[in-house]
């Protein structure tokens, strides 16, 4: 695992990035959908308390049963800038990630990877920094745009920046239901990537690794701060 930088302002923040953005593998296809394990990671946060809590879920791919699951809880200690999420949120979730008794396999995001204005997002920065296969799965385009896909499930369209460069791409995963946004950032490509979320969405909008591990990082944070 590379080491963890903790910037000391928004400039050495951006540096970091320029830096890390450089170590992306993209030219993997990674593991195939319904295979090994797949983590859910997530955040939740306290900003009165300026308390996060992290939380990932492992997830036998081909079952979707939980094999594994760890929390951390720490404090913020970056601000909140747009573009410069992950730092709030990179070092507790390494520590629920360390926490698993488990290989964590493939990771998902609820966040971006590539589909970030700096091309470096949530994403694409845990997985340079574990060496893991990581991808990301949002909920809404961010600053992109794109063209609604077909009604079915499994339709997707390109997911685009101003310059027409393909940064990820809508995926309808239930038929006539908002499509959600999927963007590479290590060591896996986009089509290997929409699989994985197609499998981890047999009867919801957001997959099974997000919505467990967002319920698991929300009650860490409430117990935390209770």
């Amino acid at each position: 695992m590379t080491q963890i930088r903790t910037p000391q302002d928004e400039a050495e923040a951006r540096a970091v990035q320029d830096e890390l953005r450089g170590r992306v593998v993209l030219d993997e296809a990674g593991p195939p959908a319904g295979t090994g394990l797949v983590t859910g990671v997530d955040v939740a946060y306290d900003d009165v308390r300026d308390v996060v809590a992290a939380a990932a879920v492992v997830l036998d791919a081909a079952t979707l049963a939980v094999v594994d699951e760890a929390t951390a809880v720490g404090r913020v200690t970056f601000p909140y800038v747009p573009g410069l999420l992950a730092f709030r949120e990179i070092p507790t979730v390494l520590a629920a990630l360390d926490a698993l008794t488990s290989d964590p396999g493939l990771v998902v995001c609820d966040g971006y990877g590539l589909a970030h204005p700096r091309r470096f997002g949530l994403a694409a920065h845990l997985g340079v920094l574990t060496g893991l296969p990581v991808f990301g799965v949002a909920k809404n385009p961010f600053a992109f745009s794109y063209e609604q896909p077909g009604a079915g499930r499994g339709d997707s369209s390109p997911l685009l920046a101003d310059d027409g460069e393909e940064v990820g791409r809508a995926l309808r995963t239930q038929p006539d239901v908002k499509p959600v946004f999927v963007s590479v950032g290590h060591r896996v490509d986009l089509a290997t990537a929409c699989a994985h979320t197609l499998r981890l969405t047999p009867d919801y909008r957001l997959p099974e690794s997000t919505r467990r591990a967002d319920a698991l990082c929300r009650r860490a944070l409430r117990e935390a701060t209770a």
